[in-house]
């Protein structure tokens, strides 16, 4: 027999009763009826249950352990009997009569319950990731991780792709975010940084004579957490195909997103095709880039209607409305928390009106709007008796930023919210550049390796902020999964594109030499994209924060908490590296007394 298994923890059925067998793993669950002792072992497959008599060495053995513990164990498999099947466990039909038991590790006293879900705190969780790992929501989720991983590697195949690397170690790119730098010893004061994303390395596999690249890349930012990104690192997959339009890109991945999501979904239905819409209508119709399209409502423009209004509160301001049907037996209750909701999101409160029968408007708002107001918003919005309308005003990226969130909350607690279904899209059209608002400046609104939707003629004749780029993102029940764009492979373009948003042509050709160097010598059109894993499994596993997905994450402040990184370096050190520290300034107190 194997020196600590014959069977694991998850195998044993009904057909193995009378075998003698040996099982390792840990001590999950104690229990003591009537002086039988019952344990439940567990391993990475699944749990056992095993029975020890009182007066045999096994009991006195498993007696003293504490949970966790690691044993190996000899014994007989017998039938529960059928009053006491546990139909919840693949093994529940038996049990294993303990015969023989060898501690193979020994556990403290552990910080907090892994059976069961004792509410500790999230900090505590990730200095003991190696404990909370066990538990089985999270092993499920690491698990779930593996298996979509390796179904993305055997699709791309499929589709033609090739798994190829890219260099960890690089120079610094603007991104959008902060790199990590890492220090140079053989190249005294000078740095690598981490890559952002390996954007400039996958163009130049094409420009290479490559045609379809993937790969499960790391990426590093050095970016606050949320809920839905992880600070320091993240996994995407990250592709690249020679000789394509945006639709070319598309096909691919919109087959690869539904198959993965039909599989692993647990049977939740799948948007099929994904439907594109503009950025600029997805900011009209859902406050945002990333629409949760999981309900039907959406916002209406009405600024022209109030535009010479007499009612102060919208008269010259943008106005954004958001009907909900069948609302009409709401309580008062249900407009209030809504208007605290959107107070929650920065708002001064949220306007209402509610269409009872005859048409007859009710609500603080109705008595300010005209017989012409009246008739235009009961044609916009198709407005019937049970109706509620919502009203958010001010400026433009004010009002998105509190009617976006209004429109699915209020769709939930109106019950017109799908659950249990995955809904994607595809934005497109998005801006080639923004304003900054405090210092005038255009910048790229995405990315700046991005092709200009008409090329070269629009960044000399158009406005900037006119100017639409060949970008596109994914986003699924309000989660945006992936940003891609069509490349930019003349030089010519490439100067303009930058000279536009500040950067002269000696910056460029100095921050971006070896992709330069690259298009003068045969540079094939080309475009791509990455979904971010770490957000597709948070997703599929239905977790509302992607640390839930990842094996050993960092914290909200980007420290491990487990391993105690990052960490000082002593003094030999950094002069072997050619380092010398200047620590910032600390504050004074603002109490005098100090």
């Amino acid at each position: 027999m194997h020196r600590y298994r014959s069977h694991t923890c998850g195998e044993l059925r009904a057909s193995d009763v009378g075998t003698d067998v040996r099982l390792s793993g840990w001590l999950h669950n104690r229990r003591d009826l009537g002086g039988i002792l019952f344990i439940d072992l567990r391993d990475h497959y699944g749990i056992t249950q095993l029975v020890a008599r009182p007066g045999t060495p096994a009991y006195e053995a498993l007696d003293k352990l504490t949970k966790e513990s690691v044993v190996r164990v000899d014994g007989k498999v017998v039938s529960r009997g059928a009053e006491n099947v546990n139909p919840e466990l693949p093994t529940g039909e038996v049990e294993v009569e303990v015969g023989e038991v060898e501690v193979l590790g020994a556990a403290q006293q552990i910080p907090f319950t892994i059976n069961a879900d004792d509410g500790v705190n999230e900090e505590r969780r990730l200095e003991y990731r190696f404990l909370d790992l066990r538990r089985e929501r999270m092993h499920r989720n690491i698990m779930l991780r593996s298996a979509v991983i390796a179904a993305i590697r055997s699709k791309m195949v499929a589709l033609g792709f090739n798994e190829m690397a890219t260099p960890i170690l690089t120079a610094t790119s603007p991104e959008g975010a902060r790199d990590f730098v890492v220090p140079s010893r053989l190249n005294p004061g000078k740095f690598y940084a981490l890559p952002q994303a390996p954007q400039q390395f996958k163009q130049l596999f094409m420009i290479s004579g490559f045609d379809r690249y993937f790969q499960i890349a790391p990426c590093f930012r050095d970016e606050d957490a949320r809920a839905d990104r992880s600070p320091g690192e993240f996994y995407q997959l990250d592709v690249e195909m020679s000789f394509v339009e945006q639709e070319d890109v598309f096909q691919p991945i919109e087959k690869l997103m539904t198959e993965l999501f039909e599989e692993f979904g647990g049977g939740r239905h799948v948007t099929s095709p994904f439907p594109r819409i503009p950025f600029r209508e997805s900011m009209l119709k859902y406050g945002n880039d990333k629409p949760d399209l999981r309900t039907d409502l959406e916002l209406v423009d009405l600024t022209d209607v109030f535009a010479d209004s007499e009612f102060k509160a919208f008269a010259g301001r943008h106005v954004r409305a958001l009907a909900v049907p069948d609302t009409g037996d709401q309580p008062r209750k249900f407009f209030d928390s809504l208007g605290d909701y959107a107070i929650s999101l920065g708002a001064k409160g949220l306007a209402w009106i509610r269409v009872g029968e005859g048409g007859i408007l009710t609500g603080p708002i109705a008595k300010f709007l005209t017989e012409e107001n009246v008739k235009v918003l009961t044609e916009r919005l198709g407005l019937e008796p049970g109706h509620a309308v919502f009203f958010g005003a001010g400026e433009f990226d004010e009002v998105s930023k509190i009617m976006g969130p209004v429109r699915v909350e209020a769709a939930k607690r109106a019950g017109r919210f799908e659950e249990n279904v995955f809904r994607f899209a595809w934005i497109v059209d998005f801006p080639m550049y923004e304003k900054d608002e405090e210092t005038g400046k255009i910048d790229f609104s995405h990315n700046p390796f991005s092709m200009p939707q008409g090329g070269l003629e629009a960044l000399e004749t158009k406005d900037p902020l006119d100017i639409l780029g060949w970008q596109y993102d994914i986003v699924c029940n309000g989660i945006e999964l992936s940003s891609g764009a069509i490349r930019n492979h003349e030089p010519d373009i490439m100067f303009k594109a930058f000279e536009i948003a500040g950067y002269d042509r000696e910056t460029v050709e100095t921050e971006f030499a070896g992709m330069l160097r690259a298009f003068q010598y045969g540079a094939p059109p080309h475009g791509g994209i990455a979904p971010g894993v770490d957000r597709i499994v948070m997703l599929l596993a239905d977790e509302p924060n992607i640390r839930e997905t990842i094996a050993f994450p960092l914290n909200g402040n980007a420290q491990d908490l487990m391993m105690g990184a990052p960490t000082e370096l002593d003094e030999t050190r950094l002069r072997e590296l050619n380092i010398q520290l200047r620590k910032p300034v600390e504050k004074p107190s603002a109490d005098p007394a100090k």
